[in-house]
């Protein structure tokens, strides 16, 4: 990777990471170029523009979600394994260093959701991307027999991004310590749901 790769990097770790905490709209390129010694020109050089560099923010913790919740969730076997492993992944993903303010995505939805453009638009691309393959990864499960047949798998990609929702708050906002017990009993719920009746 050369220098200028090397830099636009590091440029998007810090945004990453202020954006978790500050939103999108709390990335501002004189505290970014401040923060990494680096002149406000030259930080404009990698981007254009401050839409462009909330738009690549987006795109690479798009990437980072993928790798860090996809990639390993597609190795396990398919049906419930992979829902699980999907959505522990997921709450991990929520705590992990690249996001000390919690899921970029959670916390920008409510940013941007009243507030048309090319950011807004990026942003449900995503979240619908995540929706479909949610969906996606139930069918598997109805096909392999862990889930009933007549299971309508948009709701349950529904129900599970709403648990994952409600965690983001109670942890996030509401600082609740029973949070994690309480997500994991609305999961559990949503996966004896889920499967065939007995």
């Amino acid at each position: 990777m050369g220098k200028g790769a090397t830099t636009k990097q590091a440029i998007l770790d810090t945004a990453l990471r202020v954006a978790s905490t500050h939103g999108l709209e709390g990335l501002t390129v004189g505290e970014l170029a401040s923060t990494l010694d680096i002149s406000k020109s030259g930080l404009f050089a990698h981007f254009g523009s401050k839409e462009n560099l909330q738009l690549e923010v987006l795109a690479a913790a798009a990437e980072r979600f993928t790798q860090a919740v996809f990639v390993p969730s597609i190795r396990v076997a398919r049906g419930e394994p992979r829902v699980r492993a999907l959505f522990e992944r997921w709450l991990a993903w929520g705590d992990s260093e690249d996001m000390p303010g919690g899921c970029l995505f959670i916390s920008s939805a409510f940013e941007l959701d009243d507030r048309p453009g090319v950011l807004r638009d990026a942003l449900v691309k995503t979240h619908r991307d995540l929706m479909d393959a949610l969906g996606h990864a139930a069918r598997l499960g109805v096909e392999e027999g862990h889930f009933r047949k007549d299971l309508d798998v948009a709701q349950f990609a529904f129900e599970m991004y709403s648990v994952v929702l409600g965690h983001h708050l109670h942890a996030r906002l509401l600082k609740e310590r029973r949070t994690n017990a309480r997500t994991r009993t609305a999961f559990e719920r949503l996966m004896d749901y889920a499967r065939p009746p007995p």
